[in-house]
């Protein structure tokens, strides 16, 4: 079982004192927070390729660096993060190759039937108001995304005028990362 696997390991890093190289403080040393896609292949690679070491920024993530609701709850973690924990810089990261690309919501939805979710709640969710189309559809190119992303966070009401929001997208085969948009 790899959560078994996992706890092992932590009884002997915390019994080795592994965790002392990495003590800090909650507050982000770049005083930035990055918003990124949840995808496996950025676990060490996006830190890496931007020289982020433990304490730099405040992570956080979600399926395609998506946001498209001002109050959802990335939305929060970001303000947060800015009022809180001293936060002046906010950076959405998307990564070409993304499974959020073109997700197809009708084989989404079957593979959850398919998984055990009945039929008749998937119904009963879409009659109740849940739009699958539009709470798990993702994106035609990850820069428009990235843009719509940076687009909700940068004219959110409760924004500071001081905070700069850039995009940019990372090439997850090489950790290239190129400029979408920069915050002035």
């Amino acid at each position: 079982m790899h959560l078994d696997d996992m706890l092992d390991y932590n009884k002997k890093f915390v019994e080795g004192k592994e965790y002392e190289k990495y003590a800090t403080n909650s507050i982000p040393n770049k005083k930035m927070v990055i918003f990124t896609c949840m995808e496996s292949r950025l676990v060490e690679l996006l830190h890496r390729a931007l020289n982020i070491q433990n304490g730099d920024v405040k992570m956080v993530k979600n399926a395609g660096a998506i946001i498209r609701k001002p109050f959802d709850s990335i939305m929060k973690s970001i303000l947060v993060a800015i009022y809180s924990l001293k936060a002046e810089e906010v950076t959405v990261i998307g990564h070409y190759d993304c499974g959020m690309s073109k997700v197809d919501t009708k084989a989404l939805t079957e593979t959850m039937i398919e998984k055990g979710i009945p039929r008749e709640t998937i119904q009963t969710l879409q009659h109740g108001g849940i739009d699958f189309d539009d709470e798990f559809h993702g994106f035609e190119t990850v820069e428009e995304s990235v843009i719509q992303s940076v687009n909700v966070i940068r004219n959110h009401p409760l924004l500071p005028p001081y905070v700069k929001v850039h995009g940019m997208v990372i090439d997850p085969g090489t950790g290239k990362v190129d400029v979408i948009t920069r915050g002035e």
